[in-house]
């Protein structure tokens, strides 16, 4: 396929890539297109201001979580039919995994899609060094195509001059200036950003004031013939469907009127399939303020496999949907809102019935703090046998795992990577049958799986193993 897109990259973080990259979404879906908004890295809070500034689901390109060779697929499944496409990077343009090399840096996304890379330096505090710093990251790489700057905190008319001058000799043509402009900040925390889902009218505000910015500023014109030079990429986009095989087979557990009496040429006990328009199991995903961190793909592979996805949100209601057969408890902020959640007494009852009723239930990182006995005091879901509370200390990292126990996503033994981004500590760490064994930055066991649940810290990418997503459901008819 070829669908023009940019990527967005910079020197270093809080040089003005999330400024840069949702005011291009914004600016360019003003005009009329269908633009495709893309994150590098594991960050789940950009691209909900990047979904406010399209119109379309963010989407994360990460090839440390799904392996270099499913980047341009899933890029071209979440581009189909869009006008044009940005990338926003992570950290720094060469910035990948620990010890990895390239792995996993905005680098490596650019080359593994083609596509040119528009530079945002922060030059607030500079004037002709500007020019060495484009140079140097511009002639690092040969494969990497650092095809203009937007010139970032720019203090004057005179600054704008005396950069725009030195950088005549650097080679890279300036498509952007922006100057010094509060009003398109972001609140941050303890973890970055504030997330859409806790402050939507003013994050409206806040990408309105981005794209308003970038429209003035930058040379829309330039940078959209820019996103049309990259070329067609090879290979053919990421299907949910293809990926896991089609849906599971329902079955019923004897003679019904769909399929008639089990099959005599089958195994003792085994049972027809069921039509293929027979009910959906339904899979409900938690969501809303205190539960915001997910990937689009997830949702895409459970429905592949048959499930009927709904959405609740754990802050509001107080029952799972009508027919819940499976539950997925993904990341988010549940100690910001503890004692929110914590109040909503019927909800945790129902969710704890419904682990004990062997029913799959799928929980990562915050998910993992609600099923415990309490958080930071407060009485939560007591799935687990075990208590969180918020720390100082910042855990986050990719991280290289093996699924310890047979689980409902996974064998035992099945390896996968994921990454780890929180502020809190659950004790014990893990359970009489752990979730996983990870590796780095130390060898430990982590997690909790008993009956349906499965409970950890490493958020993962199922479209790397979509097998995980089969077996979810799969379990949600069996159990």
């Amino acid at each position: 396929m070829s669908v023009p897109r940019l990527v967005v990259a910079a020197p270093s973080s809080g040089s003005g890539k999330t400024t840069v990259a949702t005011g291009l979404m914004a600016a360019f879906a003003a005009r009329g297109l269908a633009v495709s908004p893309h994150k590098v890295g594991p960050d789940y809070i950009d691209p909900g201001y990047h979904a406010l500034a399209t119109g379309r689901v963010g989407r994360n390109l990460d090839a440390y979580l799904c392996g270099p060779e499913l980047v341009a697929p899933l890029f071209a499944h979440g581009a189909r039919g869009c006008d044009l496409a940005v990338v926003e990077g992570v950290m720094g343009l060469y910035d990948g995994a620990a010890g990895e090399g390239e792995l996993a840096s905005t680098a490596q996304v650019a080359k593994l899609l083609r596509a040119p890379v528009v530079l945002v330096v922060d030059a607030s505090s500079q004037s002709r060094s500007v020019a060495a710093l484009v140079h140097g990251f511009a002639s690092w790489d040969p494969e990497v195509r650092v095809a203009g700057v937007v010139l970032n905190k720019v203090g004057s008319d005179r600054h704008e001059a005396l950069l725009r001058d030195a950088l005549d000799s650097a080679g890279v043509p300036v498509l952007g200036v922006l100057r010094r402009a509060p009003q398109v900040d972001t609140p941050s925390r303890h973890l970055g950003l504030v997330p859409v889902a806790e402050r939507r009218a003013a994050a409206v505000e806040a990408v309105e004031a981005m794209a308003a910015q970038v429209a003035e500023g930058c040379d829309l014109e330039a940078l959209a013939a820019l996103a049309r030079g990259a070329g067609a990429l090879p290979g053919a986009a990421w299907d949910p469907a293809e990926a896991v095989a089609g849906p599971v087979p329902q079955t019923w557990p004897g003679p019904s009127p769909e399929t008639g009496p089990a099959d005599p040429s089958g195994p003792p006990g085994r049972s027809r399939p069921r039509a293929a328009d027979g009910p959906r199991p339904r899979v409900a995903v938690a969501g809303g303020a205190a539960f915001t961190f997910s990937y689009a793909e997830h949702g895409e592979l459970l429905t592949a496999a048959g499930a009927e996805v709904v959405t609740f949100d754990p802050l509001h209601d107080e029952h799972l949907p009508d027919g819940t057969a499976g539950l997925v408890v993904g990341g988010g902020f549940p100690e910001v809102y503890a004692a929110e959640l914590s109040a909503n007494e019927p909800l945790r009852k129902a969710v704890a019935e419904l682990a004990l009723s062997g029913a799959p239930v799928a929980a990562e990182c915050a998910g993992l703090l609600y099923l415990c006995r309490e958080l930071d005091g407060r009485p939560m879901c007591g799935v687990l046998d075990a208590t969180a509370r918020m720390t100082e200390r910042l855990t986050l990292g990719y991280r290289d795992a093996v699924a310890v126990s047979d689980s409902v996503l996974a064998t035992a033994g099945t390896r996968m990577r994921g990454h780890e981004f929180h502020r809190t500590v659950v004790d014990p760490g893990a359970g009489a049958a752990p979730a996983w064994g990870v590796r780095a930055p130390e060898r430990r066991l982590e997690g909790f799986v008993q009956q349906g649940v499965h409970a950890s810290y490493l958020h993962t990418h199922w479209a790397s193993e979509p097998g995980v997503a089969r077996r979810f459901v799969e379990r949600c008819l069996t159990s």
